[in-house]
């Protein structure tokens, strides 16, 4: 049965999918590549690297100043932030946006408010950050390791399981969205994609491991929403603008 789209959400991940680079290697490569080149060689949670790192950034003498000019300079595709905005001007359909990220809230925050999108979101997802007097940006997990863990069956990063990040999120908002737009790369893309419904759309990036895991485990697990390929912003825009008026809804 056709059912006209009133109202959709737009859900992206950050690193990759919104912005065209991870954020939190691109700080180090840019201002302290000995760090980046640390970090590449360790092996722990991604996230409380990314912290250790952080504190030897700030004992180098790097300042917030410099992490904040390093994220502005980041690599972000005019098409993706003209195609966002478009959707949000737009008075049919009413279009809300989340973000779902193992990146950090400073910068996530930075680097939109750099593209004038700082009031896109309507709630940010992600490992919570703040900087602290001396200069020092203090990062931890959206999960606490020392408390109750998600347990995710579809192998989500122990920091965040974006599947349930999703459903708890429409529930507080309690939205019943005629259509949902997941716009990801990533591993841990793959448990929120398992989540959607036919009328709903995962746009994938090529090449990466989103790509991978829904060649190979898609059908098994039961991925049940539509998924189109794209490769470069320009293509999340033009398939924004090709939306259909109407999903077929069960």
């Amino acid at each position: 049965m056709s059912k006209q789209v009133e109202r959709q959400l737009i859900v992206f991940d950050f690193d990759w999918s919104m912005a065209d680079q991870d954020s939190d290697r691109w700080v180090f490569e840019v201002l302290a590549p000995d760090i980046r080149r640390k970090l590449k060689n360790m092996k722990s949670e991604w996230t409380d690297l990314v912290a250790m790192g952080l504190r030897e950034l700030h004992e180098q003498g790097f300042t917030r100043q410099d992490i904040e000019g390093a994220l502005r300079i980041m690599p972000f595709h005019p098409a993706m932030v003209r195609g966002v905005k478009t959707l949000k001007a737009a008075a049919k359909p009413q279009t809300s946006f989340l973000c779902l990220s193992s990146a950090n809230s400073v910068y996530i925050s930075t680097i939109l408010e750099s593209k004038g999108l700082q009031d896109l979101f309507t709630e940010i997802v992600t490992n919570p950050a703040e900087w602290e007097s001396s200069g020092l940006l203090n990062l931890r997990r959206h999960i606490d390791p020392n408390g109750p863990q998600h347990n995710c069956p579809v192998g989500c990063n122990p920091n965040i399981c974006k599947g349930s990040e999703l459903d708890a999120f429409l529930k507080r908002h309690g939205v019943d969205y005629d259509r949902i737009i997941y716009v990801g790369d990533g591993s841990n893309d793959f448990c929120p994609a398992l989540r959607l419904r036919s009328q709903d759309m995962v746009l994938c990036r090529r090449f990466r491991a989103l790509e991978r895991r829904i060649a190979q485990e898609g059908q098994t697990r039961g991925l049940k929403c539509q998924v189109r390929y794209w490769a470069g912003a320009w293509e999340v825009e033009e398939n924004f603008k090709q939306l259909p008026d109407t999903v077929e809804a069960n």
